[in-house]
């Protein structure tokens, strides 16, 4: 079902069935506004799909290189800058779908989202210990106009699922990291950083933000010598601040990107498993490629030790980019991932001891940290949320619930990149499986977690928790 192929799809419920047969072509359900390609001004209204089926004013142009655009603007303010604005696109053949100039969003994926959120709203009870979680993944922005891809989308995907603020229904909300793909230059990738960041932060909505193993820009340096494009710290410095910023956030320093949000008997904690030393040579080349170095350190598994024996009481969830263990329970970082599952087990089971590391792990990566959970009462580590991998996935792990979300990026089925995941899916620019986000409602009554996907995502899964 997408945004203009299918004829129960966000068009038909934009101009109605009874416009259905003059719009159809070859069993594709087409923009009725993909007709005005002839320069000039034209009065549209709810049967050609407008915003909210209001009356708009259609403005056809060409640019200076010739590229036909069209601007929608209210029929009582068509001398303004117009609200809705979209151009040709020769490659697709058509025009891209409408975006608000201010906010960056398609209206018609708007529409998507309220669908989404009222059929979400059927299944989730509402009251003490349920709470939803908004969660997107690897949005990889590039500086590119890709249209089957990394590209600007990217910015999209995530002004778009922000849109779910509005909503009133997410009780906190994360990005679990890959914001950027990190094949640009470091000028480049840090202004996205920090268009992603505005994009995301929201003063309605709690939010956590992950890094991931591209947010550091090697991908740019493995093509450049290896040299560092991003200074130390740089996604830290962009992201962290308006995280750890906000009342509702909780933190033990602010050092190591872990975070933690309490909602009734419900605690979730934010992990980064991109969490390796920036160490460079005497011709500024890392140590480590951060892109293949998945890690977590000692000083990190200090703080998640420190918030856990605090946690009494609690049901908790942990959150980060990487699966720190695969479905076979082996390691899936580089370093300390079969570790950290480790700790969570012996929380479960109410331990005390210390963690090692063998001899051949580098210094930079050995545990040496002490832990006593044998005074902890009512608490439980549930389930652990992570991306990373491009497809969706769920492995249970002693009485732990992994869960793997999709990536929002745009994977077109033809790129040696995607995964066999997103190539069943067949994504297509302004379709509406281009994008993928989820609501997670963890609901400790019923003791489920429910699953809620939206766009190449699974519509709904249930766990018992």
């Amino acid at each position: 079902m997408g945004l203009f192929r299918y004829s129960r799809g966000l068009i038909d419920k934009a101009i109605g069935a009874r416009k259905r047969s003059a719009v159809e072509k070859n069993g594709e359900l087409i923009d009725p506004m993909q007709r005005f390609t002839t320069i000039g001004e034209y009065h549209v209204g709810a049967s050609d799909g407008t915003p909210g089926g209001q009356d708009y004013v259609l403005t056809v142009y060409k640019d200076e290189k010739g590229t036909l655009h069209q601007a929608l603007s209210p029929e009582s303010t068509q001398k303004l800058a117009p609200e809705y604005i979209r151009k040709f696109n020769d490659e697709l053949g058509r025009y891209r779908a409408f975006h608000n100039k201010k906010t960056g969003r398609r209206y018609l994926v708007e529409n998507y989202l309220d669908e989404f959120v009222n059929n979400a709203k059927k299944h989730i009870r509402v009251g003490e210990n349920s709470i939803n979680i908004g969660i997107i993944t690897d949005s990889h922005l590039k500086d590119k106009n890709s249209v089957d891809f990394y590209g600007w989308n990217g910015l999209t995907h995530v002004r778009e699922f922000s849109y779910l603020d509005q909503s009133g229904l997410l009780n906190l909300k994360a990005h679990l990291g890959d914001w950027i793909d990190g094949s640009d230059a470091g000028l480049v990738s840090e202004s996205e950083l920090i268009k992603l960041r505005n994009a995301f932060k929201s003063d309605k909505t709690p939010f956590m933000m992950i890094k991931g193993n591209h947010d550091e820009n090697d991908k740019f340096d493995e093509h450049h010598d290896l040299r560092a494009s991003f200074p130390e710290n740089e996604f830290e410095n962009i992201m962290w601040p308006v995280m750890y910023k906000q009342a509702r956030i909780q933190y033990i320093s602010k050092q190591h990107g872990v975070s933690y949000f309490d909602f009734d008997n419900v605690r979730v904690i934010s992990v980064n498993t991109s969490d390796v030393p920036y160490i460079l040579n005497n011709k500024g080349q890392k140590k480590y490629d951060e892109k293949i170095t998945l890690a977590i350190r000692e000083d990190q598994i200090e703080e998640i030790i420190e918030i856990l024996s605090h946690s009494s009481g609690k049901k908790i969830i942990l959150m980060s980019h990487a699966n720190p263990i695969n479905r076979k329970g082996s390691n899936a970082l580089k370093y300390n991932g079969r570790s950290l599952h480790e700790l969570l087990v012996a929380f479960n089971q109410r331990e005390k001891g210390r963690m090692h590391s063998n001899s051949d792990v580098p210094p930079e990566f050995r545990l040496s940290n002490d832990f006593d959970f044998t005074s902890i009462k009512h608490a439980r580590i549930i389930a652990y949320f992570c991306g990373h991998r491009h497809r969706e996935d769920q492995y249970r792990i002693n009485g732990i619930q992994y869960i793997l979300f999709n990536c929002s990026a745009l994977m077109g089925k033809n790129h040696s990149l995607t995964t066999k995941y997103n190539k069943n899916w067949d994504r297509k620019i302004d379709y509406d499986d281009e994008f993928a986000g989820y609501i997670v409602n963890v609901d400790l009554n019923k003791h489920r977690l429910q699953v809620f996907g939206y766009g190449a995502a699974s519509k709904r899964k249930i766990f018992f928790i």
